[in-house]
């Protein structure tokens, strides 16, 4: 990748060559068609650079976004491009050089000040935003950097196909670095057949689609092709979709637990499994989704609580419950979901509601809180705290 930037509803964009990937899946698209300006400007071969300012402290930084093209810097709010831009870089960054190789921001609490750092061949450039002072540096354990990226409070160094997370300051590489970036940061699942399954789904930060606990406890998390599953004594396994559950084959768009099965939504129809091991296909499933909950997809989440009967159903930015005792089922109470734009997953469990978006979760007491909440809770790491991957 040429550069790596989040938008302002924490979205990566990937750049490579003319083109920009938008979130960790789906068709590429030309830069010039979310970004016009950098062709009105600049004919585009590729972005050099490109970072988010998030510093919510600096309201004249917050949530713009950082386009670098040869000598040039490309500076947008809201998809617009700020009047006066572009301009020279040495004008908005003195200091700093032209055609760079990658850039990243780094906040006062990671950097000690508000910083962003600049990669040109094996120089770094460390940019103080209040004081405009430039530290050079040279990050011996790095390779040079084809893009750089801060995700969920890690810095990445993208040269490749490959990436290593780095410390901003001291540019020291801990770890188990390099690593295949199609396997953590792409959904690539069959760019090649071997690899350790349960190793890049455990640490992966694409979200997940699906995730659903047992009435035995056992966690099933699903991600593309594949799946990953935690037993009660929390030890993990991960194996595809097509192998376990060979009617799904992949890409499952919420599951839910009852009595002892495994409800799988995919599109408009509802798969089910008994909940064994493995994981036995019930006969006569599929069904048509809407004849079965009486609701039309594509889902987003689905999840029952234990020992209750009410499956709480997530479309889109409202939530319905589903009584699946009754006869026909039928979608009610419906209400709105104001703290999050979009769900990937959910489960409820004696603990509560987690909720997923992207690479986090956020765990609320009850449904009720859920739906009521004003303000995101504290956020978790999916692949720390559920699944354990500590890099």
């Amino acid at each position: 990748m040429d550069a790596v930037a989040e938008n302002e509803e924490r979205i990566p964009y990937f750049f490579k060559g003319d083109h920009l990937f938008k979130g960790f899946h789906g068709k590429a698209e030309l830069s010039n068609k979310s970004f016009a300006e950098l062709d009105d400007h600049h004919h585009l071969g590729h972005v050099d650079a490109a970072f988010r300012m998030h510093f919510e402290d600096d309201p004249a930084h917050h949530n713009h976004m950082f386009f670098f093209l040869d000598n040039k810097v490309f500076r947008y709010f809201q998809h617009k491009l700020v009047v006066g831009f572009p301009k020279d870089i040495s004008e908005v960054f003195p200091g700093i050089p032209d055609h760079l190789d990658a850039a990243v921001e780094c906040p006062k609490s990671e950097c000690g000040t508000d910083s962003v750092i600049f990669f040109k061949g094996k120089d770094i450039f460390h940019y103080n935003l209040k004081t405009k002072a430039v530290e050079k540096k040279a990050f011996a354990s790095m390779p040079n950097c084809t893009s750089a990226f801060r995700f969920t409070e890690h810095y990445y160094c993208f040269h490749g196909h490959q990436f290593s997370k780095f410390d901003p300051k001291t540019g020291e590489v801990h770890g188990r670095y390099p690593k295949e970036a199609r396997d953590y940061f792409m959904r690539c699942s069959k760019f090649r057949e071997g690899g350790d399954h349960l190793e890049r789904e455990r640490c992966s930060r694409v979200h997940l689609d699906a995730i659903t606990s047992d009435d035995a406890g056992d966690i099933y998390a699903f991600r593309g092709h594949h799946f990953i599953r935690k037993d009660d004594n929390d030890t993990l396994t991960s194996n595809t979709i097509e192998n376990t559950f060979r009617e799904l084959h992949s890409e499952v768009d919420a599951a839910f637990s009852y009595q002892d099965h495994l409800h799988m939504i995919k599109d408009n129809q509802l798969f089910v499994y008994k909940a064994s091991e493995p994981p036995t296909h019930v006969a006569g499933y599929p069904k048509p989704l809407k004849q079965e909950l009486g609701i039309d997809g594509p889902i987003d989440a689905a999840f029952v609580c234990q020992d209750h009967h009410i499956l709480h159903v997530i479309k889109g930015r409202d939530m319905y419950d589903v009584d699946l005792r009754a006869t026909p089922r039928v979608p009610t109470n419906k209400r709105p979901i104001s703290i999050l734009k979009k769900v990937d997953a959910a489960m409820c469990g004696p603990d509560g509601v987690k909720v997923i978006r992207g690479s986090h979760f956020y765990h609320f007491e009850s449904v009720m809180q859920f739906v009521a909440a004003r303000a995101l809770p504290e956020q978790h790491r999916v692949s720390l705290e559920l699944f354990g991957c500590d890099h």
